[in-house]
């Protein structure tokens, strides 16, 4: 059983007290984006009301006060995935703008005609057309790893598609279409036996089980505030020191040079080299205020919780007839995504919109999983935290409900 009881942290999210529709809200879109907890809330108020200036330039009280939080943010996010230094965490607006950085600052330097980009089928398009881009820009190959029926990735595949022309791989931790997790640790021991990096996108990981980049080895790792309770407009990069400092800038701007000439530009050191402009002050003020709720609740405790909702969700759901799930991996996490009889997804998710339920219905920005299941779209729940049991049983109800609409 999880650690925690999880009505009482339902009463942590002010917004999961409503009625829509004149029906209690039932939240299941928590892989778009979470619902935020009052201590985080009072985070962002608090920063406004007393601390809100501009940070590492000014000399006056309020300027030291925001410095000193945001940095204390870092040094929050490097505790929460145990980096080895706050200069490896590097903030960002989300887990796009981070891959989309190493594309364009370590892929621009060490990609080039004929190399190779090695992604996976499962990626979310954060994970895909960064990288096409880059092909297009280089006349690099990009080249995936595929996954079987149940949604895993295709293992044996693996050696033989990273080559001596592979200079990157970029992995899901969690697929936010199957819930699939990746074995990350696994894939990056493959790689870095060829000298091939890693970055992984671990958007839909962090909110649901312990994240340690050290333990996992990658070089590069990315997540975004908004999918683990916080704001949106912030995330992080995480980078091996080495590999940062050895990347050229992403953008120019304040903050992310040293000195200014007309005729020279010498850069600042890393992180603050990829910080260009006045940051998302209030996001990381409001990150690190998620992060501290999360390790209060204790993240194996999460992880547990997580589990045990999965199942029961999974076994009740197989329970409604036609019901069909995309994605039976094995080693799942917090989503469920299914067809329902012939009934279109969108249409499934309008009816449980009336019966106040919260789902997700479309390709979820993961085109290519939808293409390989031959399905244009699926409904997607997906569990966090505050969800329960109840929850769950809402959804099969609501389910129900639109099998007779379409009787």
């Amino acid at each position: 059983m999880s650690g925690f009881d999880v009505n009482q942290v339902r009463k942590d999210f002010p917004i999961l007290d409503q009625e829509v529709r004149g029906r209690p809200l039932v939240y299941l879109d928590s892989a778009a984006t979470a619902q935020k907890p009052q201590a985080v809330i009072d985070a962002l108020v608090r920063f406004y009301q007393h601390d809100n200036a501009n940070v590492h330039r000014g000399v006056h009280v309020l300027s030291e006060r925001a410095t000193e939080a945001y940095e204390g943010a870092r040094e929050t996010v490097r505790r929460f995935i145990n980096a080895r230094d706050v200069k490896e965490v590097v903030f960002v607006r989300g887990t796009t703008e981070a891959i989309n950085l190493v594309a364009q600052t370590y892929g621009r330097k060490h990609i080039g005609a004929g190399d190779e980009v090695l992604i996976t089928q499962m990626e979310h398009h954060a994970n895909i057309v960064p990288w096409r881009m880059l092909c297009e820009q280089t006349g690099a190959v990009l080249k995936v790893i595929p996954v079987d029926d149940r949604g895993e990735l295709v293992l044996d595949a693996v050696d033989a598609l990273l080559t001596e022309r592979t200079r990157i791989l970029a992995v899901t931790h969690v697929s936010n279409a199957l819930g699939t997790v990746a074995p990350v640790k696994e894939l990056t021991r493959r790689a870095h036996a060829k000298g091939i990096p890693v970055l992984v996108d671990g958007a839909q990981a962090v909110t649901h089980f312990p994240v340690d980049v050290q333990d996992l080895g990658c070089d590069f790792y990315a997540f975004s505030g908004h999918k683990m309770f916080g704001p949106t407009g912030i995330g992080v990069l995480y980078g091996r020191k080495e590999r940062l400092d050895a990347m050229p800038p992403y953008q120019g701007g304040g903050d992310m040079i040293l000195s200014v000439t007309m005729e020279k530009v010498t850069y600042n050191r890393v992180p603050y080299r990829f910080e260009a402009g006045t940051p998302n002050l209030e996001g990381a003020v409001g990150l690190a205020a998620a992060i501290r709720y999360l390790e209060a609740l204790g993240m194996e405790n999460v992880a547990a919780h997580d589990r045990e909702l999965l199942a029961y969700a999974t076994q009740a759901l197989e329970s409604v007839p036609g019901l069909r799930m995309v994605g039976t991996a094995r080693e799942k996490s917090g989503v469920l995504s299914f067809m329902l009889a012939d009934i279109h997804p969108h249409d499934v998710g309008t009816i449980l919109d009336r019966e106040g339920i919260c789902i997700r219905t479309g390709h979820h920005c993961a085109q290519p999983v939808m293409q390989h299941f031959k399905v244009p779209a699926t409904s997607r729940a997906s569990l966090a935290l505050y969800n329960t049991r109840e929850d769950v049983d809402a959804l099969v109800r609501g389910l129900h409900k639109v099998l007779e609409v379409f009787q």
